[in-house]
């Protein structure tokens, strides 16, 4: 007798890949919550409904201290969804899981092959070299319309230009560089998978917060004679640097 095993009881499950906000902590740890304090005073719900990771690699850090830590994001409507780097046994029941294999992008996987492999397969003088295949160009995303306060474009692939502009509440982020040819009044954050040559240029800087390759700055910080003209920031030394263009 055959059984069928797709029924209306079945369970499905997909995979599916979700951008997520790394929080990288340092010492003083009280002395950080009130930097990031000061970010989500002057970017109101930056952290709302987005997933984050607490990423405590660099941290020495005991399971009293990581507890006390979460529970301040927790005060701040930061909701970790995981935890990555430190000791497993950092993480007791009821925090948190520890995640492995976070991974800024997912370009090139390379497999690691044993010694018996490698000299089982290693090319002989007179082979000819392998070649490998040229990687497809991935397209920018064009956006031929305003960014209208509450959405939120994401395209960690590539570029994404804006025909029009960002408005405040507004977000934009990019895995590569971001052109807006209107006004910048929201949040735009380029290089978002660990790209630090991303740019971001527009044609009227207002933004609420700039980001390239997880450094932010927001626009009050910045010279504020740049403040309406047409602007173009770039990463230098870990700092953001920003002219008016021409």
């Amino acid at each position: 007798m055959t059984k069928v095993l797709t029924d209306s009881r079945s369970i499905r499950i997909k995979g599916r890949s979700f951008l997520a906000v790394v929080l990288t902590p340092d010492m003083p740890l009280d002395e950080w919550l009130v930097r990031l304090d000061d970010l989500a005073a002057r970017s109101a719900g930056f952290f709302l409904g987005r997933p984050v990771v607490l990423d405590v690699s660099e941290l020495e850090i005991d399971r009293p201290e990581l507890k006390r830590l979460i529970a301040e994001l927790s005060s701040r409507n930061v909701s970790i969804m995981g935890i990555e780097g430190g000791r497993a046994s950092l993480v007791e029941p009821g925090m948190p899981p520890a995640l492995k294999g976070g991974k800024p992008a997912a370009d090139i996987e390379v497999v690691e092959k044993d010694a018996s492999q490698t000299e089982a397969t290693a090319p002989q003088d007179n082979a000819p070299a392998a070649v490998a295949e040229p990687r497809p160009a991935v397209p920018s995303l064009v956006i031929g319309e305003p960014v209208r306060s509450g959405q939120s474009i994401m395209h960690i692939e590539g570029d994404i230009t804006v025909v029009g502009s960002v408005s405040s509440g507004a977000e934009v982020i990019a895995g590569g560089s971001i052109h807006i040819y209107g006004a910048l009044r929201g949040r735009a954050m380029a290089g978002s998978i660990g790209n630090s040559t991303a740019r971001i240029f527009c044609r009227k800087f207002e933004p609420e917060l700039v980001a390239i390759d997880g450094i932010y700055k927001m626009a009050e910080d910045m010279d504020p004679e740049l403040r309406g003209k047409p602007v173009q920031l770039w990463l230098e030394n870990e700092v953001i640097m920003a002219e008016r263009l021409k």
